[in-house]
């Protein structure tokens, strides 16, 4: 079976944690799949936020999430302190991807690499849109 390859960077520019709560584990007593994305879709609001945007409102253009990937490295339990590094790139026209690299904290375990591929979207027009130069502006 062909795995899933990411090519993460190899610096973040952001940082939050999130605590593993019990809602977010599985029957297998461990961080279930469906959890971790909420998680990274929390950090991407805190990352947005620390650059004075919602997902709403990018230079006055929401975006939307195209496409997910994720890399389980290791297990997550109730409790633990998950740190969660983000950065952007691989950008075009009208997307861009947010690279995660999500540890645990208490012993720098990495628990999962993830990508999620934003895409800039006029919500009134109902179309995708280029990215604003302000939002560029910030990467280069």
């Amino acid at each position: 079976m062909a795995r899933i390859k990411l090519d993460m960077p190899e610096t973040y520019i952001f940082s939050t944690f999130i605590d593993i709560r019990i809602t977010d584990i599985n029957y297998g007593n461990h961080l279930g799949n469906d959890a971790l994305l909420s998680i990274i879709h929390e950090a991407r609001v805190r990352f947005l936020s620390s650059l004075g945007y919602s997902e709403a409102n990018v230079e006055g253009v929401g975006i939307i999430m195209g496409d997910v990937a994720i890399i389980y490295k290791s297990e997550a339990h109730y409790g633990d302190q998950l740190r969660i590094e983000i950065n952007a790139g691989e950008f075009s026209r009208k997307s861009c991807d947010f690279f995660y690299r999500i540890s645990n904290e208490s012993d720098g375990r990495l628990i999962a690499l993830c990508k999620t591929g934003i895409v800039f979207f006029d919500y009134l027009m109902k179309k995708p849109v280029p990215i604003p130069k302000g939002f560029m502006d910030k990467f280069q």
